[in-house]
């Protein structure tokens, strides 16, 4: 590594972000901490007797229920505490679904089909349309989990050098997609079902009865894909290729050791056409179960607009078995699955790479059931939703506020879900309140999630892809890659704030039942 690529630190508000985030312990303990004040202000909050007006519950002669603020060292909180553990943790929301997804993700994933089926799409692209497709590509490749870091983006750069431009342009593309088009995609995922496992748990403070729907967003993140993709592009082949100029190679061209990476073996193409029976095949009989015999997947006995929900819910189970079937076909055929012991290794595998995963799901689960018994996330909400409605500021300047709040937090804290879960109790019941439904407010906070994870170094990739891009050119800094991404997260955030406020301004459905306003209007 050249040393001005690590000698040279950053300044200005780079550094002093850089130096904040690096004080902070690790998102378990934050949660730690966490519960800790929230033990100590429920324990004040009950002392000074705050309490409520319930919004929509109802005592005796229909007069509002009073809610006061509960101490978490009261003996029923401390007993409900050690006796319910287990059943804390495991009724956490998106804890089931992440599961159940992730068991047929870890076979598509290490029979190695989304790592081939991204190479097909982009190497089908046209060099005047790489940019769209390797962009697309990195959008869609949220399906994969860390796939597209890993895999895409050292990938674009070696694609990029092949078709004579700039390899490092082919890696910030595909970063600006993988990572700042975080939220967007063409269909919902495990990013969904594991934001909106969350949504619900902080519903259901207002309406106990809230289910959350994984397609929730559809229609808004199929929205961010057409408004992000365009401005990728042009920022890649407008504003940073005249930049970075034309490539020179330094020494030994990297693309001498990843050639061979972009042909495929007979028996890959064989496993490719598989996994796309594969999916014809899911495909079929998920369809089956909604227009044949029986719709299983229908409530024929529910309101029109609700008949679906079956389908909606079983979307879930859908990807898993979609996800296991093209990872078993393709690697039956590309000769990475010879037997059913090995789908099973690559489930327990996938099961492996979610450890970090569940013991942040433990303290999560925690603060979430405690902010819950404890009271103070209605309390919260109410009085939040009483002093914004004294302010009188309209829906979409509302959501357009918590885009921002949501994309500076970003900045400090990386995880999607660490974040969510400490903000969606409150602000979740605090906008129903205000007539703004759960899934606006998820999606409003996905895109301030996104936009800002390409320039941040607390990003946990953001070291990854500055070593895929000092192969290429070695005194390529972090200054120089947050310099480079810059111009992405700009444009990024003007056109998710422009996509918020006027998907809420025109009241556009967010996804299949799935409305701005709550209750819908």
């Amino acid at each position: 590594m050249n040393e001005s690529a690590t000698s040279a630190p950053p300044k200005g508000v780079l550094a002093w972000i850089e130096r904040v985030g690096n004080r902070l312990p690790d998102p378990v303990f934050i949660f730690v901490w966490l519960i800790a004040g929230l033990i100590a202000f429920s324990v004040f909050a009950s002392l000074a007797g705050l309490s409520v007006l319930h919004p929509t519950e109802k005592g005796p002669g229909g007069v509002p229920v009073t809610v006061t603020a509960a101490s978490l060292l009261s003996a029923k909180n401390v007993q409900k505490l050690w006796v319910e553990m287990p059943q804390t943790f495991a009724s956490f929301h998106p804890l089931g679904m992440v599961l159940v997804v992730m068991l047929g993700a870890g076979v598509a994933d290490r029979s190695g089909f989304f790592s081939a089926g991204m190479r097909a799409m982009v190497r089908i692209a046209p060099k005047a349309l790489l940019t769209p497709v390797v962009t697309l590509v990195a959008i869609l490749a949220h399906m994969a989990a860390d796939a597209g870091y890993v895999v895409l983006i050292p990938m674009a750069g070696i694609l990029y050098a092949a078709a004579g431009r700039h390899p490092i342009l082919g890696i910030v593309a595909a970063f600006a997609g993988v990572s700042g088009g975080f939220s967007a995609n063409l269909l919902p995922g495990q990013l969904d079902a594991l934001l909106f496992g969350i949504t619900e748990a902080a519903a259901e403070t207002i309406a106990p009865k809230w289910d959350a729907n994984i397609a929730g967003n559809w229609y808004f993140i199929v929205g961010m894909t057409a408004f992000f993709l365009p401005v990728i592009w042009w920022v890649t082949d407008r504003i940073l290729e005249p930049r970075l100029g034309p490539y020179v190679p330094e020494g030994q061209d990297p693309l001498s050791a990843g050639s061979n990476d972009s042909e495929y073996t007979p028996e890959q193409r064989r496993g490719l056409r598989a996994s796309g029976f594969a999916a014809l095949g899911v495909i079929a009989l998920w369809s089956l179960m909604v227009f044949g015999p029986g719709t299983a997947l229908v409530d024929e006995a529910a309101k029109p607009e609700a008949r679906l929900s079956p389908f909606y819910k079983s979307l879930i189970g859908g990807f898993f078995v979609l996800f296991l079937a093209c990872g078993w076909a393709y690697g039956a055929k590309a000769g990475t699955i010879r037997s059913h012991r090995d789908v099973v290794k690559m489930m327990s595998e996938g099961m492996g790479e979610l450890a970090y995963y569940l013991v942040l799901a433990f303290a999560a689960a925690h603060f979430v059931a405690m902010f819950n018994w404890s009271n103070l996330g209605l309390i919260f909400a109410v009085n939040g939703a009483n002093g914004l409605k004294a302010l009188a500021l309209p829906a979409p300047i509302l959501m357009a506020m918590l885009v921002l709040m949501s994309s500076f937090v970003d900045l400090v804290v990386g995880s999607a879900s660490a974040k969510w879960a400490f903000m969606a109790p409150v602000l979740v019941p605090m906008f129903m309140l205000i007539g703004i439904s759960p899934e606006m407010t998820t999606a409003a906070y996905r895109v301030g999630d996104s936009v800002t994870n390409i320039v941040t170094p607390l990003m946990v990739y953001f070291p990854l892809v500055l070593t895929f891009c000092q192969r290429w050119k070695k005194d390529f800094g972090i200054g120089s890659l947050t310099a480079t991404m810059t111009p992405y997260a700009t444009g990024l955030m003007i056109v998710g704030l422009l996509q918020t406020i006027l998907w809420v301004w025109l009241d556009i459905p967010l996804g299949p039942g799935a409305h701005v306003h709550y209750p819908p209007r």
